[in-house]
């Protein structure tokens, strides 16, 4: 049996991953370009990363590559030369994707090219304009107001052309060939929860995995959103038929309770398992339906792949004021937030490696556990009931139709409780794995 969260410390984690954060927010990523390339260059010192490159132009299904886009400066300056709005202060302050642009201007004609918002003077929005050429500029309502009438120096030098898009894998091999995929979008800049959260929660997950062997081969993936889920399917089309579940992991950085987006099957091993970590959670979890939109979810469950990949947030994306805003920031997510957010994850992938069918090798009557050490009441409750109880639930259900995990369910009991019981009884000979079950699967680790 694996326990993927051994050894874990939640609040050294926490630290790293809003230290991770900290130092990634000021890139100015993108889909393309320098900015994204940085982002796999600080991943890569810690976890062993395969970056992928894939040219402009290349068809991929219904989409074409888009041209690579980097960003050397951007600012607007007034008549005495001061600038009023500079990306050196904020990788928001320009659209995403501008095209280049060197001239004067007056006010008037510099207007239509400025994004502020107006219910929330300070902050600063996040545009884009991937696949449509244009420009402009992001900035707080209150600078906006505050500009006077006359002639600015509007600067963005970019460049808009042929390159590479590029993605990123963490591959940790197990026993099996069976894969678990963790997909996260690693290309907006400088917001935390959305969704530099994602990123330091995929990369603790690598980190985790590292020193261990699991059943499962896990495949963490960082990629530009939308385009990027797009471009690793066309390229791994029969590798994608190797993942049994996964995760798409963004916003899970905030204090807000956890969401679970089911895939689109609804019932996968993933659905499930989610579904039952969240029961247990204290703080009590959302389940929703999928529904085709989003991120990169709706690529994997598209129905020409309809793969089990799950969706895991906090507050999902739209629903949290400071969403695709400069209010999205070191404050706003928390280092005890992360840490909640991988034990979570490690939590739904410690069922997905662990789940199995076992037998009870003494199926007529209830077992004498006292004799095998595994029964200690002496009377009254004990000091870990539920630990006694599992092993009750494990030897009654264990009749080769019933996994762990549906034990799990039926009990209202943790994953971990009822799976510990199992090992306990197996290593007391009074479980065997079901003939269907590789022997990789059983909780002794035989």
């Amino acid at each position: 049996m694996v326990d993927l969260r051994a050894g874990l410390d939640a609040r050294h984690a926490g630290a790293e991953m809003h230290a991770l954060m900290a130092r990634l927010r000021p890139v100015r990523s993108s889909i393309t370009g320098d900015g994204i390339r940085e982002v796999f260059r600080v991943l890569g010192e810690s976890i062993p990363l395969t970056v992928s490159r894939v040219p402009t132009g290349t068809r991929v299904f219904d989409w074409t590559v888009p041209r690579e886009w980097t960003l050397r400066d951007a600012y607007i300056a007034d008549a005495n030369g001061r600038k009023v709005v500079d990306v050196a202060d904020s990788p928001l302050h320009v659209v995403n994707y501008s095209t280049p642009v060197r001239r004067r201007m007056p006010l008037s004609e510099l207007k239509p090219h400025l994004f502020s918002l107006p219910e929330q003077p300070d902050w600063v929005p996040y545009r884009a304009s991937y696949y449509r050429e244009s420009w402009g500029f992001c900035l707080a309502h209150r600078v906006l107001e505050s500009l006077a009438e006359g002639e600015y120096e509007v600067v963005i030098d970019s460049t808009l052309g042929d390159g590479f898009l590029e993605y990123a894998e963490c591959v940790i091999p197990g026993t099996s060939e069976e894969e678990v995929l963790i997909s996260t979008h690693a290309c907006h800049p400088g917001m935390c929860n959305d969704n530099l959260s994602g990123v330091a929660v995929a990369w603790a997950i690598a980190r985790a995995l590292q020193s261990q062997t699991p059943r499962h081969t896990h495949r963490i993936l960082f990629i530009p959103t939308i385009i990027g889920s797009i471009v690793w399917l066309a390229r791994n089309e029969p590798r994608a038929q190797r993942i049994g579940n996964g995760l798409v992991l963004a916003c899970v950085g905030d204090g807000g309770p956890f969401h679970y987006k089911r895939s689109r099957r609804g019932d996968a091993l993933v659905d499930r398992a989610a579904a039952h970590v969240l029961s247990m959670d204290p703080s009590g979890g959302r389940l929703e339906d999928f529904v085709p939109y989003g991120y990169d979810e709706r690529n994997y469950c598209s129905p020409g792949f309809d793969l089990p990949m799950g969706a895991l947030s906090r507050t999902p994306h739209g629903r949290f004021a400071q969403y695709h805003t400069s209010a999205d920031d070191l404050d706003f997510v928390r280092p005890e937030h992360l840490a909640g957010s991988l034990d979570a994850c490690l939590t739904i992938l410690d069922v997905i490696e662990n789940d199995a069918v076992y037998l009870n090798t003494n199926p007529k009557c209830e077992p004498q556990l006292g004799k095998r050490g595994l029964y200690n009441r002496t009377g009254g409750l004990t000091r870990d009931q539920a630990s006694e109880f599992a092993l009750f639930w494990v030897l009654n259900f264990s009749d080769g139709r019933h996994s762990l995990l549906d034990i799990a369910e039926r009990a209202r009991l943790p994953f971990a409780v009822v799976a510990d019981a199992a090992r306990r009884l197996a290593e007391a000979g009074l479980l065997v794995p079901a003939p269907s079950m590789k022997p990789a699967a059983s909780p002794a680790g035989e």
